[in-house]
């Protein structure tokens, strides 16, 4: 039993993550990132699905025009788990993320279910952002440059669990959905290469999208409709369904329609469009200055996806009622009303519909990227201490886990080109809230146990903050449906068949 809840000693943790030879006959990683570097992966990271379609969803049925503190007040609470990350981050600068600073302090046991876990973020959420990403590419190529699939082809977009509908109007299983198996064995072969690579292409990425993005809230904002963010409970209905004690204060009842209880729902919808940020961490040894770079791109990263965030939410209720934003492509529906309203011809509404659609597809390649990277740096780091066979080994010449990197692209092709994006993800966001609870327990446990370890970043009122970031990621969690907790358990018990089988008996830590 004693095994099972062994920690790894601090100082010689910190001590590993400096030395890129640690192992014999590995060439180590290279350090290329710097603070810009991971602050662009951090937007890459974040700034994906939940800006082109969450947004509608959470303002249409939870929070009307009041989306906008959601946003804010989902960032608060992603920036309780931002700040401690940030200091478990410069303090521990190694691959794995949660799963090293579990290992550290909570022992071995609870690190292996925190590694597995992370597998449903990364590796999961890549799965589920590939089956979105194939869904924009079918349109743009059938909706915006007209290009007509035979119903033979049209199979190969949707996974035998979805439907595909055919020209005769008929609807029929697909059998595997292609493009998001093939952008999952690209985006592998970039992460093959090496890090440096990645990160370049990463970074155009992002400058791509967050242009598009800005240019979108830029030609929105001139034609802002204020009377939109003023709900009009006569004529949606939303008297008969809201009760008047629900209602916020005067000053903003009108524009609070459902009111400050729906304000927080749609906080617990939209917090999961800030996942990702997490994922820096697992970069820590190809950081030149990981103390000072990783915290530095995690919290610049959340602070600009929040103001991105906030001021899209304010564009998209203020071009269109917040009622019409309940779609799956709820950006398009703002670009036909912004088009509409500068009075623009067929062509140029078609032209700026494609354009911001490019602009998703763009945004969500760059998510697959830093997820994909950041389940091959979990996958290293768990075979570096045993409890996984063969990820551990660094290709010679291009300094990258290549096993890890080959295993993570085959799976997420297969499983996005097989699996329904419904079924994973949920499990995707119950994930990386688990990994948020501890990380949080992580910062004021090793606060009490090891108050004299150099913290490079330090919590502010960590005796505060800490419990608050766990709690709110807690309360978040109890929110989801109970079917997610079921698929969760059956998760974690494959992972313990794991652990026990292989894990224990090959722990490097074990068998000293």
């Amino acid at each position: 039993m004693s095994k099972l809840f062994a920690k790894k000693n601090i100082a010689q943790l910190i001590k590993d993550a400096h030395d890129p030879n640690i192992e014999e006959g590995s060439g180590g990683f290279k350090r290329h990132l710097n603070a810009f570097s991971i602050t662009m992966l951090g937007i890459g990271a974040i700034i994906g699905a939940g800006i082109f379609s969450l947004t509608g969803v959470a303002a249409a049925n939870y929070a009307g025009p009041g989306i906008v503190y959601s946003f804010a007040l989902g960032g608060i609470l992603c920036a309780f788990a931002g700040l401690c990350y940030a200091e478990m981050a410069a303090m521990v600068p190694v691959s794995g993320s949660a799963y090293a600073y579990s290992y550290a302090t909570l022992g071995e046991f609870i690190a292996w279910i925190i590694g597995w876990d992370l597998i449903l973020e990364y590796a999961f959420g890549a799965v589920t952002v590939s089956a979105s990403w194939s869904g924009y590419f079918v349109s743009l190529l059938t909706k915006t440059f007209g290009w007509h699939f035979s119903d033979t082809i049209m199979l190969f977009t949707k996974g035998p669990w979805e439907m595909v509908t055919l020209a005769d109007g008929s609807q029929v299983h697909g059998l595997w959905n292609l493009p998001a198996s093939l952008i999952a064995l690209l985006v592998t072969a970039v992460l093959f290469r090496g890090i440096k690579e990645s990160s370049f292409i990463n970074n155009i990425v992002v400058v791509v999208k967050v242009t598009i993005i800005l240019a979108f809230i830029a030609l929105g904002w001139s034609v802002v409709d204020s009377a939109n963010w003023v709900a009009n409970e006569a004529a949606s209905g939303l008297a008969r369904l809201v009760p008047a004690e629900a209602m916020s204060v005067r000053h903003g009842q009108e524009y609070l329609s459902y009111g400050w209880p729906g304000v927080l729902t749609g906080a617990g919808v939209v917090f999961f469009a800030y996942i990702g940020f997490d994922a820096l961490s697992t970069t820590a040894q190809e950081t030149k200055n990981p103390q000072r770079d990783l915290p530095i791109g995690m919290l610049c990263s959340l602070v600009i996806c929040t103001a991105v965030y906030i001021l899209m939410a304010l564009v998209m209720t203020g071009v269109v009622p917040y009622k019409e934003l309940g779609v799956a492509d709820p950006v398009a529906v703002g670009v036909d009303a912004i088009t509409l309203k500068y009075g623009w011809s067929a062509g140029v509404k078609a032209l700026i519909s494609g354009t911001v659609k490019f602009g998703a597809l763009a945004g969500l390649t760059s998510v697959i990227l830093v997820m994909m990277l950041a389940q091959t740096r979990i996958f290293y780091a768990m075979s570096k201490d045993g409890l996984l066979p063969w990820f551990e080994r660094i290709h010679k010449k291009f300094h990258t886990p290549h096993i890890a990197t080959i295993a993570t692209g085959v799976f997420v092709a297969l499983c996005g080109g097989a699996m329904p994006m419904s079924l994973v993800g949920e499990l995707v966001s119950i994930g990386t809230l688990l990994a948020f609870v501890l990380v949080c327990a992580g910062v004021f446990i090793l606060r009490k146990t090891h108050p004299d370890l150099k913290r490079p970043f330090r919590v502010p009122a960590y005796w505060l903050i800490a419990p608050l970031g766990a709690i709110s990621c807690l309360w978040v969690m109890y929110g989801l449906p109970m079917d997610t907790w079921l698929r969760l358990f059956v998760w974690l018990a494959i992972g313990f068949a794991i652990y026990f089988t292989y894990g224990v008996k090959n722990s490097r830590l074990g068998k000293k």
